[in-house]
């Protein structure tokens, strides 16, 4: 037994170039007919698979978020507490402490400064607290409809109050209120009442006796309150608010959940806080059962839980997939599509202009080479005589005699 195959010598390149897995399934280009609406279907379709892949990827490659709730176990990590509020009153008057329920002296973890300033704004600081509380109470009132932009545009609202560009003459009428503070995870109070406090053991107190002669007036202006780093997608509810009170009995108290929130990004894990808040305003009347002190109450608790912020992307497999069928199914299609146009294109000609249609078919004639033609015919014909005879012989049957520069598939072997 004997065989001869003969094969042709090409670099990686070219056997790269010619790989094709429907080759045997092609017809040779010799007796193929093309036609106009079979090439601007081609086109077509090859544009629509571009813009799906286009589309695709471009879906592929934008995040999307997922929200998860879990215990918060890291019960001794501490809470920054960032403040940033000026109160129409000066600093001698009142004083800012903070009070939490392990009973421990919060401000050995920081420091609160209280500076002597104006109440009145200037023109620009006028437009600037104008403009960001209008843009704060927006994203406020529409978060759930803009948090996942928000999350992904990777900017937050930290711009700085601009500095006075003109000095007041009048003498100091307000104090500010500002600095950081690290928190315990417990539920804590910072008030500003009017007189400074004596710190204890067991707490503190405040020795506002000596200042019932002066008129209190605890109307604040909230530049900062924030717990933890800014972020993206976080919106502190507080900020940018103005209150104002012609009461000096006025008890003003804010109710704040304070939320753990950890942020994973595909480079990042951040862990930050954000916060609801409620606010209650009364006035103090002993004389009809209204008791307390008159002053500014943030009183805080931390949840339980906290959120996880994800950010997502679909499985590769399950995009590749997806494209694959797509593709698929529009190289379908366009078939399909084509057919039925020759068909129509057809019957329009034989009905309306046949003498066009005749001699557009006349003019296509296949292009099959007569010498290639006779060769095949001529092996096929030795093969079978000498098969008859019973004589030994080995003949290949090369494709290049239809398609050149291919490799024989037909290998025909007898004893």
């Amino acid at each position: 037994m004997s065989e001869l195959r003969q094969r042709k010598q090409t670099t990686p390149l070219e056997s790269f170039k010619e790989l094709d897995a429907f080759k045997f399934n092609k017809l040779p280009e010799e007796i193929e007919q093309k036609t106009n609406i079979g090439g601007t279907v081609s086109i077509l379709s090859r544009l629509l698979i571009l813009l799906v892949i286009y589309k695709e990827m471009k879906y592929y490659f934008e995040t999307s978020l997922i929200f998860r709730f879990e215990p918060d176990v890291d019960i001794l990590q501490h809470i920054k507490f960032n403040l940033d509020m000026t109160v129409k009153m000066p600093c001698k008057n009142i004083g800012a402490d903070i009070l939490d329920s392990t009973n421990q002296n919060t401000f050995s973890f920081g420091v609160i400064e209280e500076e002597d300033t104006w109440w009145n704004l200037c023109p620009e600081q006028k437009q600037h607290f104008d403009y960001m509380s209008h843009l704060n109470k927006y994203l406020t009132e529409e978060y759930h409809s803009i948090a996942e932009i928000m999350y992904k545009t990777n900017e937050f609202l930290n711009v700085k109050m601009p500095p006075r560009s003109i000095k007041a003459i009048e003498p100091y009428d307000a104090c500010r209120i500002h600095g950081s503070l690290k928190l315990n995870k417990v539920a804590g109070n910072f008030h500003v009442t009017q007189g400074k406090s004596l710190h204890f053991p067991q707490g503190h107190l405040h020795l506002n006796i000596l200042f019932d002669d002066v008129k209190a007036n605890f109307s604040h202006r909230i530049t900062k309150l924030s717990f933890g780093d800014p972020m993206s997608g976080i919106v502190q509810p507080l900020e940018y608010e103005e209150k104002i009170f012609m009461d000096e009995r006025n008890m003003i108290m804010y109710f704040i959940e304070i939320v753990p929130t950890d942020i994973e990004t595909f480079v990042s894990h951040v862990k930050t806080y954000q916060y609801s808040v409620k606010e209650n305003i009364r006035t103090i009347d002993h004389d009809h059962g209204s008791h307390g002190m008159p002053g500014i109450y943030i009183k805080y608790d931390v949840s339980a839980l906290k959120v996880l912020v994800l950010l997502g992307r679909e499985n590769i497999i399950k995009l590749i997939v997806r494209m694959c069928s797509v593709i698929a199914g529009i190289i379908v299609i366009s078939s399909f599509v084509n057919s039925i146009l020759l068909k129509l294109w057809e019957g329009f000609f034989k009905t309306f202009a046949p003498q066009v249609y005749a001699m557009s078919q006349e003019k296509l004639p296949l292009k099959v080479d007569p010498q290639k033609t006779a060769n095949i015919y001529d092996v096929l014909t030795k093969a079978n005589n000498e098969t008859k005879s019973g004589s030994a012989t080995n003949i290949n049957l090369l494709t290049n005699n239809l398609m050149p520069n291919s490799d024989p598939i037909i290998t025909l072997t007898t004893k």
